[in-house]
C-alpha cells in the first residue's frame, strides 16, 4: 500500500495547524503538502522587523484561557518563549475623554451601574440602572445585532463607548452587524437560560474573582521572538509550496485531484484527502462544484479590511501607563482652543506594547496602530507615507507624544477580518453540514467558529481528525500525480 496523501489548502495558522495535526495521526510516511498562493506562511501571524526588533504586525497574541494554543505551543516545544502581558490596564478615548476600561463588565456590558459610572453620562447611567426594570428578554433561540439589542436596554451610551469600540477592535465591524450569538456567546447562553436583563446576564457569565491568596491566570500570551516562531516551527515537517494558488478542486473515484498553478499551465496534485483552510472567498470558489450548498453559505460572509501602522519610537520616550487605547467610532480630536470640530481620528485602536509587554532599557519604544473599520475602505486608500502621518497624528492628540520615529512599517490586510453577522452560527452549520456530506473533505479558519489563533487551531483540529478518518478507512491510495517541480 502507497503512503496517504494528503492536501491543505492554506498557509495560515489553521491550514498549518492542520498539516501538524495530520501529521500526527497519519504518521511518518504520510505525504503531507501545504500549498499556499501567497509568497509566505502564516497568514495574520507575521512578524517583522521594525526599528531592529521582531515585532507582530497581524495578531499579537492568543488567548490563553482556552487550550488550544498553549497545548500546541507545549507540543512544539516553545514553552520558553512564552510571555504575557504587564499589569497595566488599557483605556477607551470616547466622548471626547479617556478613561480606563471599566472592571466587571463582559465585552463593555456592565454587570452594574456602578461598574460605568465613569463612563456614562447621568442619562446613560440612569438607563442602565432602570434596565432590570424592562420586559425581559427572550431570545427564543434567535439571534440579533449586538448593537440593536444594546440601544434597546441602555439607549445609546454602552454601545458608542465601550461594546462599539471593544468589538471593533476584535473584529474591525459594527454592531450593528455583528450578532450577538457569534461574538458574544456568553452573554447569549446566559439570556437563553433566563438571565432576563443584560445587567444579569452579564454578571452570571463574568468570571468569579479568585479565593483570596489565589492569583488568576494570566487572560493573553505570546511569543517572546514573536508569533512566526509558532508558524516556523509548524512547517518543519511537511512540503510546503508557495507562491502557486489553487485553482480548482475535483472529486475522483478515490480521492482528489487539486489543480494549482497558472491558467496557462496548470499542474494537478492527486491525493487522498484535502483540509480548506482558507478564507470564504476562495473557499466559495473551491468549493461551488464539489459543495455547492457550503460554496453559497460562504458566499454570505462579509469581510473588513484594516491596517497596522507599526512605529518604532527613539529609545526613552514616555508613553502613558498603559497597554493601549481603543477609540470609539465617531471621535475627533480637538479643534483649535479645545473647539469640538477638529479631525476625525484615523486610528481605531493603539496597542503600546513598550508597556503591555517586557521591554528591554536602551531598545526602541513600540506602538502600532489600527486603522480600519468595515465600510471604512476609504481610509485605507492613502499611501504609506500619509497613513503613518495620520496615526502619528491621532498619537499626538491622544497622548502628547511628539517622538519622530526611528522605524514605521505598514502592513494592509485586505479583506482580512470576518464579519460575524446576525444569525452566523447558522450559516457556519450550514457551511459543516454541507461538507460533512463529501468524503475526504473538511473546511478550517477563521470563518467558522471563532477570529482567536486557538479557535482556528480547534477548526484545524476537527478537520484534520476527520481527513484522517477518511485515509485510514481507505483500502487503497489514489495514484501518482505529476511531478512538483524542484
Amino acid at each position: 500500500m502507497s503512503a496517504s496523501r494528503v492536501a491543505v489548502v492554506g498557509g495560515g495558522i489553521s491550514g498549518l495547524a492542520a498539516a501538524h495535526r495530520l501529521r500526527r495521526l497519519l504518521g511518518p510516511d504520510a505525504e503531507i503538502t501545504v500549498v499556499e498562493q501567497s509568497d509566505r506562511l502564516g497568514g495574520k501571524l507575521r512578524t517583522a522587523e521594525v526599528g531592529g526588533r521582531a515585532y507582530d504586525v497581524g495578531a499579537e497574541a492568543f488567548l490563553h484561557r482556552r487550550p488550544e494554543a498553549v497545548g500546541l505551543v507545549t507540543e512544539l516545544g516553545l514553552t520558553d518563549q512564552v510571555v504575557h502581558p504587564a499589569k497595566v490596564p488599557a483605556s477607551i478615548h470616547a466622548a471626547g475623554d479617556t478613561r480606563p476600561i471599566p472592571g466587571y463588565t463582559l465585552m463593555g456590558v456592565p454587570a452594574s451601574a456602578d461598574a460605568v459610572r465613569q463612563v456614562l453620562s447621568h442619562e446613560g447611567l440612569r438607563r442602565v440602572a432602570a434596565e432590570p426594570d424592562l420586559p425581559p428578554i427572550r431570545l427564543d433561540g434567535a439571534d440579533v445585532s449586538v448593537g440593536a439589542l444594546l440601544r434597546e436596554r441602555f439607549g445609546p451610551e454602552v454601545d458608542d463607548r465601550l461594546v462599539g469600540p471593544l468589538l471593533g477592535g476584535v473584529y474591525a465591524g459594527r454592531t450593528d452587524v455583528l450578532g450577538l450569538r457569534a461574538t458574544m456567546p456568553q452573554l447569549a447562553t446566559a439570556l437563553d437560560d433566563g438571565a432576563g436583563s443584560l445587567l444579569a446576564a452579564a454578571a452570571t457569565a463574568i468570571p468569579l474573582p479568585p479565593p483570596p491568596g489565589v492569583t488568576r491566570p494570566p487572560v493573553f500570551g505570546t511569543l517572546r521572538d514573536g508569533l512566526s516562531t509558532l508558524v516556523d516551527r509548524l512547517a518543519r515537517h511537511v512540503d510546503v509550496r508557495l507562491g502557486l494558488p489553487v485553482r480548482a478542486l475535483v472529486r475522483l473515484d478515490r480521492g482528489w485531484r487539486l489543480e494549482i498553478g497558472s491558467a496557462a499551465a496548470p499542474r494537478h496534485l492527486d491525493v487522498d484527502g484535502v483540509v480548506l483552510a482558507v478564507p470564504a472567498p476562495a473557499a466559495r470558489k473551491l468549493l461551488a462544484d464539489v459543495a455547492p450548498a457550503a460554496s453559497r453559505r460562504y458566499a454570505e460572509v462579509e469581510l473588513a479590511s484594516m491596517a497596522v501602522v507599526a512605529l518604532a519610537l527613539p529609545p526613552g520616550t514616555e508613553l502613558p501607563e498603559r497597554s493601549g487605547v481603543l477609540l470609539a467610532e465617531g471621535e475627533r480630536a480637538a479643534g483649535r482652543g479645545g473647539a469640538p470640530d477638529g479631525v476625525p481620528f484615523t486610528a481605531k485602536a493603539f496597542t503600546f506594547s513598550s508597556r503591555k509587554w517586557a521591554h528591554p532599557a536602551g531598545e526602541p519604544v513600540l506602538v502600532r496602530g489600527s486603522v480600519g473599520r468595515h465600510g471604512e475602505e476609504h481610509l485605507l486608500q492613502r499611501d504609506d507615507d500619509e497613513l503613518v502621518a495620520a496615526v502619528r497624528h491621532d498619537l499626538r492628540e491622544l497622548t502628547g507624544v511628539t517622538a519622530e520615529p526611528i522605524d514605521a512599517v505598514v502592513t494592509r490586510w485586505g479583506g482580512g477580518l470576518l464579519q460575524y453577522g446576525v444569525g452566523h452560527l447558522d450559516l457556519v452549520r450550514g457551511i459543516e453540514d454541507a461538507v460533512t456530506e463529501v468524503p475526504g473533505l473538511a473546511v478550517a479558519g477563521a470563518t467558522l467558529h471563532g477570529v482567536g489563533i486557538p479557535a482556528c487551531i480547534a477548526t484545524a483540529d476537527a478537520a484534520a481528525a476527520r481527513v484522517a478518518a477518511h485515509v485510514i478507512g481507505q483500502d487503497h491510495r489514489v495514484g501518482e500525480s505529476e511531478p512538483w517541480p524542484a
